[in-house]
């Protein structure tokens, strides 16, 4: 489907009689993300998978300016009016997460409920956004040095050697992930960076205080980064609940996708007082 300078790929797997929810993947992920989670939550729901702007199959048809937040957002809006979607849950990771957390609060109508997997509002200032802009462009630099499979294959491994994802690189499926991670192009990754990194977007911290709609925030529990981030927005959030997953870091989904799932539907299942 092409509009608004982008040429989605998604999949919409629809049955009218169950609710829709909206999965939003991580950088360097792709529409097969949360395949493990849609197996296992089964004929309870409708699904609709992508792959956002800079990865995957998605062609941005327009400027750098298509990969930024807002305009990002405003698409995938447009793409539920198109495929005649009022309401769906909505479920974001890392930066899926961010991106969700940002539909959630400008378009509040048309996610009943959301879940934010080791997810942030971005950064309260000025100063820490312009740090991380530059972070950014190191590892955007790196990115684009990647010219064969074999260095993005170096790249992701050194990736994720980060202390944020804990032990994933011991994962009996790590390589079946890298693997998925390798159909993505770095050029287009290093634009998604750039323009929806952290330090680009705009902070959230000061929407959250007038948030109604119920969120389920997801943090691992190796990951006291992201619990630090969470508890804090939690305290901000009216109706927010922060739920610590067992024996996972940053890719909850991944390292833990039974725990992930039965926080899952139970959310999205219960009936709001």
């Amino acid at each position: 489907m092409v509009f608004d300078d982008y040429r989605f790929n998604y999949s919409l797997i629809s049955n009218t009689d169950r609710p829709l929810i909206f999965f939003l993947h991580g950088f360097m992920g792709n529409i097969q993300e949360f395949d493990e989670v849609i197996e296992l939550l089964a004929d309870d729901f409708s699904y609709l998978t992508l792959d956002l702007p800079g990865h995957g199959k998605t062609q941005v048809l327009g400027g750098d300016e298509d990969y930024t937040m807002a305009n990002t957002a405003k698409a995938l809006v447009n793409l539920l009016n198109e495929l005649k979607i009022t309401q769906c849950f909505l479920v974001g990771y890392s930066m899926g997460g961010r991106l969700a957390l940002y539909l959630a609060l400008h378009f509040p109508e048309r996610f009943p409920k959301v879940v934010l997997e080791s997810a942030s509002p971005g950064l309260a200032t000025e100063v820490e956004r312009l740090k991380r802009v530059k972070q950014d462009a190191q590892i955007a630099r790196k990115l684009a040095r990647s010219v064969t499979k074999s260095d993005f294959a170096t790249f992701l491994l050194n990736w994720y050697n980060q202390p944020i994802f804990g032990f994933i690189n011991k994962h009996p499926n790590f390589d079946c992930m890298l693997e998925s991670r390798l159909q993505n192009h770095p050029g287009e990754l290093t634009k998604s960076l750039k323009f929806m990194g952290t330090g680009s977007q705009p902070s959230l911290w000061e929407k959250l205080k007038n948030h109604t709609v119920p969120l389920l925030l997801l943090v691992g529990e190796y990951d006291a980064k992201f619990i630090n981030i969470n508890t804090k927005m939690a305290k901000i959030l009216k109706f927010a609940q922060v739920k610590l997953i067992n024996n996972s870091a940053h890719n909850i989904h991944f390292e833990n996708t039974l725990e992930f799932v039965q926080n899952l539907r139970e959310f999205l299942t219960k009936q709001q007082p």
